[in-house]
């Protein structure tokens, strides 16, 4: 069954959307193999959290657009899942908050950048960073250590979806605000975010998008407020009560 054929009323529309999209993004060079297996351990925890948005993930994506809009040189970066799921919506957020896309694999080769610079500008986006790798992030042996000089190297805030641990931790470790999009509220990743959304990237990416249009003629004062009350600790121990409980109607 094809995305386009996949009934709206599906109990498991979402779900199977989602795997088309992976299994596309393979076909074309845009994801991984290993693509496929991360899919699947977040999908794994997007079920525990009952597949809906707790409000405790909205408050983070809300805390997300306060970050973003406040930033002086925000930056979205991309990789290859985040790609095939949500390129209209990365390339709508980074137009809402007035931020780069970056693409930044740690499977890299050359084909596999160009070819998501490639389908991000096929949705809509003008300008995509990442083919020059001219700098690195230090304390990282891998490709995902590879970043532009104008983009991630010089961010003040970061949103990285689908993001592995070890280069969230090294952008923490450079002191820019970084904002995850993780399923899991006990990974690396969302345990050094400034802002872990813990949430599907199909719900969080427009989530954000929508509350950073809300925000969009909000005064410094009322954005660093958000930012301020914002709870990172609360928010991950909101999501994982829910896991650990079985109760998929709390919070």
């Amino acid at each position: 069954m094809a995305e386009a054929e996949i009934p709206d009323d599906h109990p498991r529309h979402d779900s199977l959307v989602t795997r088309h999209r992976i299994e596309d993004g393979v076909d074309e060079g845009i994801t991984s193999r290993q693509g496929l297996i991360a899919q699947g351990r977040g999908e794994a925890f997007d079920y525990l959290l009952g597949e809906r948005t707790l409000p405790s993930a909205d408050d983070a994506a809300r805390a997300a657009a306060a970050h973003l809009l406040l930033a002086e040189h925000p930056v979205v970066s991309v990789n290859g899942n985040a790609a095939a799921l949500v390129p209209t919506e990365l390339v709508a957020l980074a137009a809402a908050v007035d931020a780069d896309l970056e693409v930044n694999l740690f499977n890299r080769t050359e084909d596999r950048v160009t070819a998501i610079a490639e389908y991000l500008r096929d949705h809509g986006a003008t300008d995509v960073k990442g083919l020059r790798a001219d700098a690195r992030l230090p304390n990282l042996d891998h490709e995902r250590a590879k970043v532009d000089a104008d983009g991630i190297a010089d961010a003040d805030v970061v949103l990285v979806p689908l993001e592995d641990g070890d280069r969230a931790s090294a952008l923490a470790a450079l002191g820019k605000v970084e904002i995850v999009i993780d399923l899991n509220p006990l990974s690396r990743s969302a345990r050094v975010a400034d802002v872990p959304v813990v949430d599907n990237i199909l719900r969080a990416v427009p989530a954000i998008t929508a509350h950073a249009r809300d925000l969009a003629d909000a005064d410094r004062e009322t954005l660093t407020r958000i930012v301020d009350d914002f709870d990172a600790e609360a928010t991950l121990a909101a999501a994982e009560r829910v896991i650990r409980s079985g109760d998929l109607e709390s919070d």
